[in-house]
């Protein structure tokens, strides 16, 4: 039994690999893209719309809401971001219901960029909202002393968000695997039902962690006058 879609080797020439993580994240990837473009082409402003669109438009109003609740002011500015961050994960997990997929959440190589992608968006919404300076000072709050703790937590909340979504996902299809090996068929549907379930409650945790880390290091950002105007 396989602990993970790196294990699956396509192809092989010298150093260069082409294992199932990579085979596997980028079909998702095509999925999603292609996917959009055809459902997103024939959207329409009227009164009249397509079931697609009503259900396309409650996901967006979803999570754009769930965006305001976690402390961000303006949350359509990180809708592009974090709505893909959860479509992701959320999209790895449904997929496992086609025969001989393995969700590339399982590999650590992929959960680690996930998370390093939040690594690099903290500071970069963090310094388009405060300013470099007003940034960097957070890092100094409430003391300069504790700086080095500062800079320690980004690190490690890092490697924290990826080993919790790793540890999830991988554990879910080990159980599964077990499963199908010691008892008979039914069960093992049950518990595929019971891991999709668990990975779209991992991507929402995923997704909303970094809402909070972005949060924190925008949170210091005063809001325009027409920005609060327009949500009043």
């Amino acid at each position: 039994m396989r602990l993970g879609p790196d294990q699956l080797l396509f192809w092989q020439y010298g150093l260069f690999k082409l294992n199932g993580t990579i085979v596997f994240t980028w079909a998702l990837m095509a999925v999603l893209v292609v996917g959009s473009m055809l459902i997103t082409r024939g959207l329409s402003t009227e009164h009249q719309r397509s079931r697609w669109q009503n259900l396309l438009e409650i996901i967006v109003t979803t999570i754009v809401a769930q965006i305001r609740e976690v402390g961000l002011e303006r949350p359509e500015r990180y809708l592009a971001f974090l709505g893909t961050l959860f479509l992701f994960v959320a999209a790895a997990a449904l997929a496992t219901i086609v025969p001989g997929y393995e969700p590339p959440t399982g590999s650590l190589s992929t959960t680690v960029a996930l998370a390093l992608c939040v690594f690099v968006a903290v500071p970069f919404f963090g310094i388009r909202e405060q300013g470099l300076r007003g940034y960097l000072k957070s890092y100094l709050e409430p003391t300069f002393i504790m700086l080095p703790f500062n800079l320690i937590s980004e690190i490690s909340r890092t490697l924290a968000l990826a080993v919790r979504l790793f540890g999830n996902m991988m554990s879910g299809g080990m159980i599964v695997g077990i499963l199908l090996i010691i008892t008979p068929f039914l069960f093992p549907i049950v518990m595929t039902l019971l891991g999709l379930l668990t990975g779209m409650v991992q991507a929402y945790i995923f997704s909303i962690l970094a809402a909070v880390y972005l949060a924190a290091a925008t949170r210091s950002a005063p809001v325009p006058k027409k920005a609060a105007s327009a949500t009043t």
